[in-house]
């Protein structure tokens, strides 16, 4: 939830917490949230006092007022009785959820198994993912379900019994998260950013049922049913009236289109009707004829939009998110011209007067270093070589990303030059003389070109110039990214991969592992991987290379008799950590958390509870900074090590070292 948002939810509440009563007030403060009915006297005196009046009471207490404007202020002293049971601590993971603060749009397509992997990918592809949330509903699962999308399957193709389910599922499983939702077919598309922004300005606590209002059959009733192919929005609380009656619509009302049956439904049990205009905000739509082209539309019905149906194939769907991206990038530009023409003309009115305005208008002034350790860096490059390079070498090849961005703010800066100088002057680059770039954290990359152009006028003369430009990439919103919620508890998978070099070294591994792991009772689970190369392999049966190891295992079984510690044996003469993972994550769940390990590495709670807080499913995966020190094999090859050297050695077996 951004900031703006939180403020404007608490501005209201402000002077309602500021006029409670002394001791309340504090109690609100220091005492956490609590399951169950509470009947304190604290709750008691607010509910005497009569926070929350009634009708009646509001006309009582005005004639008192009225006799009495004197009102003295009462400090209700706050106690627990010690007799009364202590009722359960209920800590919310997000503060959002102690507040009760539910986010605003969740959005529901129909699809079929026969358009699940066409329109319904289509649509995921093109505006899914600027939604909070999507879902697609169906009755019957395809084989394949397509990847990354949300797909539930109510197990029956009749259309009105999969919007009966899709209700009744938003309902049990969504209906106190989100404020609205929007229902849709697969064959439509939705401006995901109008839909949003239509939202934020609608009050969540009405019942509403808004889309675009068709007749029934027959047309003699004045009510109207919301079409389903332009999408509809139903409030929260619709949701939560129309519950109690699914069952009953769907055993009485009759109908073959599933949005008829719906706006049947809401309209007999809750007399409500389908609204295009509500609040001063309208459901705007638009039909899409046949054969229609998209980058042919113009008209203003179709570029406010926030809907358009029908969508025959996959590939329109593209193309109409294509044109309606092309539509809201103008309008930005416009937007941002407009705001630099109202800054430019404001800024007569400040102290510094027209020099005080930064450029570009609107972005950010440059960084103003206060120490010599704040200065930013300029990196020098040309079209081939960059001289500021990762490896810390004085000079390298300019390629990848980077040399994709020179060419592109190359590109853009001949552009900009044209456009300021046609048709008097033409510029054609030649060659870059200089190139000078550095990322500045309140404004973003900035960058000082020397180009040698080549410039034509109109006569069709020709001259070589040398000019400096500078360009700015700005930044874009910084938003605040929501983690998921992840713990300390999750059981951590240690995978020791070992080959037959590596043996002298488990046992101190397994010593440092019972006493961090096993001792401590914390929850892990460490399998060994035994590497054989395939001459060991054929002798496995004789002369086993790891059978000093598995003793030690049967040991360490044998001490600790709850603990077991698994192996698994790989044949293999180039070992590969893909691989190896390979063969390890189809023995375990999806959700499986896994610590790559080395026979040097420490395991001790502080590194697993790193690697559990840091690796979410789904969403990231840990590479930590690991302590590494050399091994005294390679080190002092061939050579006797001293005492020093052989103490630090013993300590650099104590260094993390995570692959």
């Amino acid at each position: 939830m951004r900031l703006s948002s939180f403020l404007a939810v608490f501005r209201p509440a402000l002077p309602l917490i500021l006029g409670l009563s002394l001791g309340c007030s504090l109690s609100l403060l220091m005492v956490s949230w609590t399951q169950g009915d509470t009947d304190d006297s604290c709750g008691d005196e607010l509910g005497n006092g009569r926070l929350f009046m009634g009708r009646a009471d509001a006309q009582r207490d005005s004639r008192d007022e009225a006799a009495d404007e004197d009102v003295q202020p009462r400090i209700v002293p706050y106690h627990k009785d010690p007799n009364k049971p202590h009722k359960k601590v209920l800590r919310t993971r997000y503060i959002h959820t102690e507040l009760g603060i539910r986010e605003r749009l969740l959005v529901g397509v129909l699809t079929s198994r026969a358009t699940l992997n066409t329109l319904a990918v289509a649509v995921n592809r093109t505006v899914a993912h600027r939604f909070h949330r999507t879902f697609f509903f169906t009755g019957l699962r395809s084989p394949k379900v397509p990847h990354g999308m949300t797909v539930v399957a109510h197990g029956d193709d009749r259309p009105v019994w999969l919007m009966y389910e899709t209700v009744r599922h938003l309902h049990q499983h969504y209906g106190s998260d989100y404020d609205w939702f929007l229902l849709a077919q697969d064959d439509t598309y939705m401006q995901a950013d109008r839909l949003s922004e239509l939202v934020g300005h609608l009050s969540a606590g009405q019942d509403l049922y808004m889309g675009r209002a068709e007749e029934f059959i027959g047309g003699e009733e004045k009510a109207r049913y919301c079409h389903g192919g332009y999408g509809y929005l139903l409030s929260r609380s619709l949701l939560a009236r129309l519950q109690p009656h699914l069952d009953t619509c769907r055993n009485d009302i009759l109908s073959v289109r599933p949005d008829e049956w719906l706006g049947r439904c809401i309209i007999d049990y809750l007399g409500l009707s389908c609204v295009e205009v509500h609040q001063e905000m309208t459901y705007r739509y638009f039909e899409l004829g046949k054969n229609a082209d998209p980058e042919r539309e113009d008209s203003i019905p179709f570029k406010n939009a926030f809907t358009v149906h029908p969508i025959s194939e996959p590939n329109l769907m593209y193309r109409l998110h294509k044109r309606f991206s092309q539509i809201e990038l103008e309008w930005t530009y416009l937007q941002i011209q407009q705001l630099q023409v109202q800054i430019n003309n404001l800024s007569d009115l400040t102290p510094e007067g027209k020099a005080g305005v930064t450029w570009p208008i609107g972005i950010n002034p440059p960084f103003k270093p206060r120490s010599r350790f704040e200065v930013i860096n300029w990196e020098y490059f040309t079209e081939e070589h960059i001289y500021s390079c990762i490896d810390s070498s004085p000079k390298c090849e300019m390629r990848g990303a980077d040399r994709a961005d020179v060419n592109a703010v190359l590109e853009i800066a001949v552009g900009r030059l044209n456009e300021r100088y046609q048709p008097q002057l033409r510029f054609r680059k030649r060659r870059l003389l200089n190139g000078y770039r550095r990322f500045d954290p309140t404004r973003g990359m900035e960058y000082m070109l020397d180009l040698a152009l080549e410039v034509y006028t109109q006569k069709g003369h020709s001259q070589v110039i040398a000019k400096r430009v500078n360009l700015l990439r700005p930044l874009s919103a910084v938003e605040i990214i929501p983690m998921p919620y992840v713990t300390e508890a999750t059981r951590v998978q240690v995978i020791l991969p070992v080959t037959a070099q590596d043996q002298d070294y488990v046992g101190n591994f397994l010593d440092m592992y019972v006493m961090n792991t096993l001792d401590t009772h914390d929850n892990v689970l460490l399998t060994f991987l035994f590497i054989y190369d395939p001459f060991d392999a054929q002798r496995v049966s004789q002369t086993d290379v790891f059978a000093g190891i598995k003793a030690m295992i049967g040991e360490v079984e044998k001490r600790y008799g709850d603990v077991k510690i698994p192996w698994i044996s790989v044949k293999t003469e180039v070992p590969s950590q893909v691989k190896l993972m390979d063969i390890i994550s189809k023995k375990h769940p999806v959700d499986t958390l896994f610590f790559l390990a080395g026979v040097w590495t420490e395991v001790n709670a502080d590194f697993l509870n790193r690697c559990r807080m840091n690796a979410i499913s789904n969403w990231q995966v840990f590479f930590p900074i690991h302590f590494q020190e050399y091994s005294p094999a390679v080190m002092y090859r061939d050579q006797q090590p001293s005492a020093a050297s052989s103490s630090f050695a013993s300590e650099s077996l104590r260094g993390a070292r995570p692959l």
